[in-house]
């Protein structure tokens, strides 16, 4: 290569980033004023920013996600402001660098024009998956392509056998610290290391050494967690939420889990389409068909491993099946025509921009959030969410009532034991309420799938020690409840079956 080519090459490479800079600004700048846009994101930042006053996961705030992605929160959170803008910043930045890596990926397999388009695809159908904001996916991308990459460079021979192992090992390490759930694609991964081993006619001997130490450098991000809690006696509690909790959780009704698969379904329909129909692997280069086929895994188990969860309450469980997705599809759309490709982008752009004003009425947004919080900060004691925004307590800058504050822990069925969640949740919300919170939070319509038990022991004490304070409607069917200690006269504009069934 010539230095003009090379210089020619790097100045394309700026100008890709540049342009998947812009259109990921662009696409997700509905949610950055927005510091409601998902409940378990609102939740993770929440943890990260106790964690920078001290807190320990598992230990003062409970969840079952892995330390990496708290870490991650922190330090976004580290970064100034409320928090809320830092962290969408911050998952813009993985989601452009996973774009970027998508291109350069599938350049290899359909040109540089249909990769682009490739990784154009990534960033908007986010958008139509919950992925707007800061869900894991968002994050662990990354290291799961850069461990598909290095596997890539290992089955086609462009690099060796060993250094490429540990780059992918390595990687899905790190991802298994932002969610365990990687760990299929990984166990993938490392098998096909194992088989281009067997098939490079490595020594059995050497391969077993090699594949230990590829074993190893998976695990050693979980262990160095696991060791650095142990080393404070808090092992147990590490092992019992990443872990032994995972068995405790009740299932939800089938019927919801269908109805949520058939939504996952239909939003990954037309990428599924330019699969079937365009048939990629026949227009693949023949010296990279071997590749190609890794990625055709890759999709395929990255699928099964979101049918094997079970659970599709949101879209954003599906998010892993987009990356392999696009890069699969790449070498179809290749065959497309511009006019196409272009409606194809504006579609999916479009119909993600919908998605996100649909969720924000729904939900509620910026200026319902704060409402809320204005209504709910407490005088004195902490606030208590019983269901409804996790972010309050960071709008009110309210103390925690509980190590169990993600509303869900402690007043749904599926948590509804000490085996899912450590603690008896009746006998948790009797010791919050006993405290006597400045404000208590709660939601309308009631969630289908509560826990009744703790309903009915929220409901005595309100009835008894609260009053309702405010009404915030926060969607055309959904209206948030405020509840503050002693008598009052009420609130105006509360829907009377709200008042009915307190």
């Amino acid at each position: 290569m010539s230095k003009g080519q090379g210089q020619s090459g790097w100045r394309g490479q700026a100008l890709v980033l540049l342009l998947l800079t812009l259109v990921a600004l662009v696409v997700r700048a509905r949610t950055f004023g927005n510091p409601v846009i998902g409940f378990d994101e609102q939740y993770y930042l929440l943890v990260g920013d106790r964690m920078l006053h001290g807190a320990m996961p598992y230990v003062d705030i409970f969840d079952r996600k892995p330390i990496g992605l708290f870490l991650l929160y922190a330090g976004a959170r580290g970064l100034g402001g409320d928090g809320f803008l830092a962290y969408k910043l911050v998952a813009t930045g993985f989601v452009i660098a996973t774009a970027f890596g998508i291109q350069r990926v599938a350049r290899g397999f359909a040109g540089p024009g249909a990769a682009v388009v490739a990784a154009i695809l990534y960033i908007l159908w986010l958008n139509l998956m919950e992925g707007e904001g800061g869900q894991s996916p968002v994050f662990y991308n990354a290291p799961m392509l850069v461990a598909a990459s290095a596997v890539l460079r290992a089955v086609e021979g462009r690099g060796r056998l060993f250094p490429c192992g540990a780059v992918a090992m390595a990687a899905v390490g790190l991802a298994l610290q932002i969610k365990y759930s990687v760990l299929p694609e990984g166990f993938a991964f490392g098998c096909i290391l194992l088989w281009q081993g067997w098939r490079e006619r490595v020594p059995l001997g050497r391969l077993a050494g090699m594949a230990l130490v590829w074993v190893a450098l998976a695990l050693l991000p979980t262990l160095v967690a696991l060791g650095g809690y142990a080393a404070m006696g808090q092992g147990q509690a590490w092992l019992f939420a990443n872990i032994v909790s995972l068995g405790g959780q009740a299932a939800r009704p089938l019927a919801d889990e269908l109805e949520g698969l058939a939504a996952c379904v239909g939003i990954l329909a037309p990428l599924a389409l330019a699969i079937g129909f365009g048939r990629p692997w026949r227009h693949v280069p023949a010296e990279r068909r071997e590749g190609f086929r890794l990625l055709l895994v890759w999709l395929a188990v990255a699928g099964a491993a979101v049918l094997l969860y079970g659970r599709f309450g949101s879209p954003h469980y599906a998010l892993p099946i987009v990356l392999p997705g696009v890069l699969v599809a790449a070498p179809a759309l290749a065959r497309w025509r511009r006019a196409g490709i272009a409606a194809f982008l504006l579609a999916i752009g479009a119909a993600g921009q919908i998605v996100l004003h649909l969720s924000e009425r729904t939900k509620g947004g910026a200026a319902e959030a704060r409402a809320v919080a204005a209504a709910a900060t407490p005088a004195r004691g902490c606030l208590y969410v019983y269901d409804g925004y996790p972010a309050l307590y960071l709008l009110t800058h309210s103390c925690l009532p509980s190590k169990w504050v993600f509303p869900g822990h402690l007043a749904t069925r599926d948590e509804a034991s000490a085996a899912a969640i450590g603690v008896d949740p009746v006998a948790e919300v009797r010791r919050i309420l006993a405290a006597r919170p400045g404000a208590i939070v709660d939601d309308y319509p009631r969630f289908a799938f509560g826990n009744p038990a703790t309903r009915a022991v929220l409901r005595a004490v309100l009835a008894r020690d609260y009053h309702l304070a405010a009404c915030i409607p926060t969607g055309p069917s959904r209206v948030r409840l405020v509840y503050r200690p002693g008598a009052g006269a009420g609130a105006a504009g509360c829907p009377s079956a709200a008042l009915l069934d307190r």
